[in-house]
Formats: structure tokens, sequence, C-alpha cells
């Protein structure tokens, strides 16, 4: 599965070499130690405490490596897209790469894949799961892309038991990690989502120069609000103030967020943040708390908070788990989005009005499918057809996001073929 914390994982060896002890496992180990009467080193708070602190600090340097290694890898991502390539050059800093990923790579014929992609378009969802199971004995022993959307098939109906059971046998089969079951079924006490999304890619420096966009976003009537923090390599205590400020006025009002890249920006805070040391201020200890508050790492959070308590002589924050928060892999594609609903069927002459006012006054078009459950023939059609004219218009559209049986189906309908200017991106397992 690829994301940033699966990448952090990777290079998890490098903590093994390093010769600096887990905080978790050393002071266990030392609790043993001591009830069995064993002599022991760390026979003092204060030799305990410096030991910790070596151990953070080797961990904060790995952070620094593995930040710099990831952004590499992963700051271009590949799409799905248009059959005109281009030139042999180095893309623009704010255009995604042109190249086909893994899934999009398929054989001639692929019946399994179109046939049920079409059956979940017209709501036989068992249907397209049966065909879908048949076909991991013979196609699926070599190719991801139908398990990939067995698992969508399994988010979107809500069925998270056999969701696990098959990401077990993918994991064995292709010798990976285990997707992580997240529902795309809208919750009941949900508001339906569709329209603009209020977005902010955050500038390499995290400083005073941050607050008005924040602003905006606060200020904005959108149904979503993203804020990638992917591209942050620095920041200063008035920044982190102002981008905790931020997060946590969404958080009280109960607003739908996506935080692209988080994992990226903790690990450009984590060096400032020694156990006793207060040069930092407490703004990017608070953010560093509010980022695995938000990405759900309440193991994390603990510690830090802990941490954090120590340093400053405070009760230390609460966890709390939280539902109107998702992550997401940082990107480069700036600008407002427009969010699909999770239904795409039947009539849907609104939805692409919406999209016209959308299109009015941009060149490139970002549809944001992440919320995009399902999408029927007649729908996909008629907005294919829409954004073709976007393309005569010398309109680009991206497609980001989409689960692997909407994108399948795209596929078969010829979505970015020809001379269309529309490029569909899958979400990544």
């Amino acid at each position: 599965m690829t994301n940033s914390t699966g990448t952090m994982g990777l290079f998890s060896f490098l903590k093994k070499k390093s010769g600096a002890p887990d905080d978790d496992a050393s002071l266990l180990a030392l609790d043993s130690r001591l009830r069995a009467g064993e002599p022991s080193r760390l026979d003092s708070e204060t030799e305990r405490e410096r030991q910790r602190a070596i151990a953070r600090a080797t961990a904060a340097k790995i952070d620094e490596i593995e930040l710099e290694m990831t952004s590499a890898i992963f700051d271009d991502e590949p799409a799905w897209g248009s059959a005109r390539r281009p030139a042999a050059t180095a893309p623009a800093q704010d255009e995604p790469q042109d190249e086909l990923p893994e899934a999009a790579v398929l054989p001639a014929s692929a019946p399994a894949v179109e046939e049920s992609a079409i059956l979940y378009a017209n709501g036989q969802d068992a249907a397209a799961e049966s065909l879908l199971l048949d076909s991991l004995q013979d196609f699926g022993r070599h190719e991801r892309l139908p398990w990939w959307m067995l698992f969508d098939l399994y988010q979107a109906s809500g069925q998270e038991a056999l969701f696990e059971s098959i990401a077990i046998d993918y994991a064995s089969h292709f010798e990976t990690s285990p997707p992580a079951f997240k529902p795309l079924a809208p919750r009941q006490d949900a508001p339906p989502l569709a329209g603009v999304t209020a977005t902010e890619i955050l500038d390499p420096v995290l400083d005073a120069a941050v607050g008005p966009r924040l602003q905006r976003l606060l200020g904005a009537g959108a149904p979503l609000v993203r804020i990638d923090l992917g591209g942050v390599r620095s920041s200063d205590s008035t920044g982190c103030a102002l981008l905790l400020n931020a997060l946590q006025t969404l958080r009280r009002e109960g607003r739908e967020l996506v935080l692209a890249g988080a994992d990226r920006l903790m690990a450009v805070l984590r060096p400032r943040l020694a156990v006793g040391e207060r040069g930092a201020g407490e703004a990017p200890w608070l953010l560093q708390l509010e980022l695995l508050l938000l990405s759900n790492r309440e193991k994390d959070f603990e510690e830090a908070a802990m941490d954090y308590c120590v340093t400053f002589e405070v009760s230390p924050p609460s966890f709390e788990t939280l539902t109107r928060v998702s992550t997401a892999a940082p990107e480069k594609v700036a600008g407002d989005r427009f969010l699909l609903p999770a239904q795409a069927t039947g009539d849907c002459g609104a939805l692409l009005d919406a999209i016209d006012a959308y299109a009015a006054e941009r060149t490139t078009l970002v549809l944001d499918c992440a919320r995009l459950a399902r999408i029927d023939y007649a729908c996909a059609t008629a907005l294919q057809g829409r954004l073709r004219a976007y393309s005569r218009q010398g309109k680009r559209t991206e497609l980001r996001e989409l689960n692997h049986l909407v994108a399948a189906l795209m596929r078969l309908l010829g979505y970015g073929q020809g001379e269309d200017d529309i490029r569909l991106y899958p979400h990544k397992y």
C-alpha cells in the first residue's frame, strides 16, 4: 500500500541499525530487570531521561533523511490520462508527470474488469462482486486491479469484515501490507457534499505569510476544506501558531476536512521538539499534537502529549476520535476543486450545471472524486460529453482520487483518449 505512512516504514531498518533504544521497549526491559533485582545503569531518573533524549534525537535525524527520500520518490504522481504524450523534458513544478501507473498497464483483454465495472455502475453489486472474486483465481494471480476493485466495492457498501478477509489474502499473495478499511458510504449524520472545495497548498516555508490563505479557508462556504501540507520544508513559531489555530477552528466547527501530507509536516517539526527544551515555544509542540489527533494516531499522540507535559510542566491534552477528518497524499495541483457527490446517478443535469459554473473561469479543472462511490452509465456518458467540450475550449480536466470501479468504467467509455485533455487519477493502495 503506497502512502506517506507506509513510505516511512520502508526505512524503518535505519532505526534498528542506529543503536538508539526504542523508548517503550527499553523502559519495559528496564522495569523487568528491576523487578528481578538485576542491576541497571539506568538507576536514576536523570539518566533515564538522557537515554530517552538520545533516542529521540536519533529518530529525528532519521526523520530528516526519510523526508528527503520520500519527497524525491513521491512528489510526482502518475496519471491515467490523455493519449497525447509530452516531450521528454522535465515537467513543470506544478505539472504531474504523465506516466502510466501499474494499474493502468493491463493485458489486451480484461473482461472481468470491464464487466464488473458495468454491473457495479448499474447497481448490481452482488453480480460485480461474484465476477471479481472469480477473477482472482486467474487474472488476479498476477494483476492487482481486481483486488483493488473489490476493496472499493466493500468500502462503498460498508462491508468491513469482507474487506478485511480479502485484505489478508491480498497481503499474503503480493507480499505487501494490507490496506486499511476506509468506508466510502457517507455517515448518516453527514450532509450531502458536492460543490467547490476550498483548497490550499502551503508554501515550503510555514510563517506569518500563511495567515491570509488560512483565513480564506475559514471564511469559505465550501462543503469541504482541503489543506495540503506536503510541501512545507521549514517553519517558525508564528506559522505554526496560525496553522494550529486554523485546524482547531475547523475541528471545533465540525467542518469536513481533508489533510494532505500531514506526515511530512510532522517530520519537519519533530527535530525541533526535544524533551525538556522550551526554546521552540509551545506552538510547534501543540501543532504536532493536533496533526497526530487529526491523523487518528492515538498511541503517537499519547507519547507526544507526555513529552509536552514534561517539557512545559502542564497537563497534557486529551485524545478524541474525529469523524469528519480524513487524510490524503500530498499533490502539486493548486487551486480549489469541485467535489463530486457520493452518488452520481439518474438525472445529473444540476450537477453538470454546477460544474459549468466552476469551470467558467478556470483553465485546469480538478474534480475531486474522493467521496464518489458510484456513477451510473448515463451520468458518466453525460459527464464525458461535458468534459470533451471543455477540452475543445483548451481546458484540462483532472479527476482525482477515483475509486477503481469508477475509473474502470471511465476507461471503458474512452475518457482521456484521442484529443481529450482528460486525466484520471485513481486513489492508491
